[in-house]
């Protein structure tokens, strides 16, 4: 992965979806989980129908997800047992910075684009202002299992999106509605937590100020 997939985050122990160690910890202790969520798994611990959880990867008991993520997208999920750091990650009026690559059908224009600097009129409300940019594919993205269906016709572009509140499938009701549907969706870092490296399915415990 590219140098900038850095985490100010010191880590402790780093972990494989294969580990089976359960860690013994004091009762009590504050614990921060990473995860890089797969595509189709769920952000929840148990289901009755059978499908992919976080515990399929995760042994680690007591601590919840800061936030949504898509069963349908993949990337970066924090886990905790800290209230006050999940308010800090996810509540609107902390305004903490969340940057996710989204990979669009088509070429958005830019008089486009710049309805996510303006706040796009939703079924739920307006959204804040966020920011949007045109990049390259970045070197360190992983093949998805299974890959995005692709109009040979129609060429897809990589957009990185800064979001400062996250309303349910945001990112793609954004996109669709600007007239360019999302076809994958990657979530990089939530202030200053980054995916730091891990690989699908990987997980590691930090330690975070």
């Amino acid at each position: 992965m590219a140098n900038q997939l850095k985490n100010s985050a010191k880590s402790r122990k780093h972990h494989t979806p294969s580990a089976q160690r359960k860690p013994v910890r004091p009762r009590g202790e504050r614990k921060v989980v990473i995860f890089n969520k797969p595509f189709d798994v769920l952000v929840q611990f148990t289901d009755e129908n059978g499908r992919k959880t976080l515990k399929d990867f995760i042994p680690i008991r007591d601590i919840y997800a800061a936030g949504r993520l898509d069963r349908d997208s993949e990337g970066l999920l924090v886990l905790t047992n800290d209230g006050k750091l999940q308010a800090q990650l996810t509540q609107p009026g902390k305004k903490t910075g969340k940057i996710y690559y989204a990979q669009v059908e088509g070429i958005p224009s830019a008089i486009a684009l710049q309805q996510f600097s303006n706040g796009l009129e939703l079924k739920d409300g307006k959204t804040l202002p966020a920011q949007v940019e045109i990049v390259e594919q970045p070197e360190w993205i992983w093949e998805r299992n299974p890959p995005i269906r692709e109009r040979q016709t129609i060429p897809t572009t990589w957009l990185k999106i800064t979001l400062f509140e996250g309303k349910n499938r945001q990112v793609r009701r954004m996109t669709a509605h600007i007239g360019y549907p999302t076809l994958r969706l990657i979530r990089f870092s939530m202030g200053n937590i980054t995916l730091d490296n891990l690989l699908p399915g990987e997980w590691k415990e930090i330690d975070f100020v």
